[in-house]
């Protein structure tokens, strides 16, 4: 399949970015993604288990030195692993090759397991680099990555098949998202789901991809609904507006739904007192500002915390 890839032109740095923590976020919430794109997509042979989880992703050498992948995905029993996969978020050159074989090797000496590796690369020059074969060093040993880059992400237009694959689904939205149907095809399928993951799934699209299509999301989202309970800027004007007094409790409702979306989101467990005590506040104000503050609370205390950027 040949696919057009839009590169952003946005300066990369060695920090890991949000569109990076998001992607390691999606092989993390649904580990079965890894097994799917190496399968399906990339033609690996691996062995036929349903049994897939996540693992440390810190390997020791000699000397005491940690290393430490994005992603470590376990496939068969815990006491009887058959696979290991490591998935790495690359979006420049500044990883040296070597250390993606260090990886392979410190997983396959803990588990005695075969071990791949899946590089995901949204830019096409840093996936052609990755593609090629690894010379570690040690003699025989010559690791080659699986790497999933812009030519091999989908585009989906189907609001069938994005409601059946939501991670790829942002994913395609993340590199064709300047399709406009890619993007009103991701919108539509988030718009069947009745459940808390629709939020979710918009929230990695947004936040991995490029300034315009953001802008397109939130045109084509807000065509869908004015409602759309998810931490965006153009959620935050909509929650803001209201349309009449009486819809004031119901938006209350919402925009506390959306403060614990986003901590669900982030892994932050939240006790039922801090649960109860933000679904029963009914000051918008209030809620929008713990809206804004869990996107970035290091802490649930962060979230009652006043600063100075308030």
């Amino acid at each position: 399949m040949t696919i057009t890839f839009r590169a952003c032109t946005a300066t990369m740095s060695d920090m890991p970015s949000p569109p990076h923590d998001t992607l390691v976020k999606l092989f993390t919430d649904r580990p079965q993604l890894a097994v799917e794109i190496l399968r399906d997509f990339l033609g690996v042979d691996l062995p036929a288990t349903p049994l897939v989880r996540l693992e440390k992703t810190t390997f020791n050498t000699r000397p005491s030195d940690d290393i430490e992948s994005d992603v470590v995905l376990v496939m068969g029993p815990p006491q009887t692993a058959v696979h290991a996969i490591i998935v790495e978020i690359q979006q420049d050159k500044t990883k040296d090759p070597k250390q993606i074989a260090r990886y392979a090797a410190a997983l396959w000496l803990m588990l005695r397991c075969d071990v791949s590796v899946l590089m995901i690369c949204p830019d096409r020059n840093v996936a052609t680099h990755y593609a090629q074969p690894i010379d570690s060093g040690l003699t025989g040993y010559r690791l080659r990555p699986w790497v999933l880059g812009p030519d091999d992400v989908p585009v989906i237009t189907d609001p069938q098949e994005a409601a059946a694959h939501p991670d790829l689904a942002a994913m395609s939205v993340m590199i064709h998202g300047l399709n406009r149907k890619v993007v009103e095809a991701f919108a539509a399928a988030l718009a069947d789901v009745t459940d808390e993951h629709a939020p979710k799934y918009y929230e990695y699209a947004y936040s991995m991809s490029a300034p315009a299509i953001r802008c397109l999301l939130e045109e084509i989202m807000k065509s869908a609904s004015t409602e759309w309970p998810v931490y965006s800027p153009f959620a935050r004007e909509h929650f803001g507006r209201g349309k009449t007094e009486g819809k004031t409790e119901g938006k209350a409702e919402e925009a506390a739904r959306s403060v614990l979306l986003v901590l669900d989101a982030r892994d932050f467990n939240v006790p039922d007192d801090i649960r109860a005590q933000i679904t029963t506040c009914t000051d918008l104000a209030q809620l929008e500002t713990w809206l804004t503050r869990a996107a970035t609370a290091q802490t649930l205390q962060d979230l009652f915390t006043e600063n100075e950027s308030d």
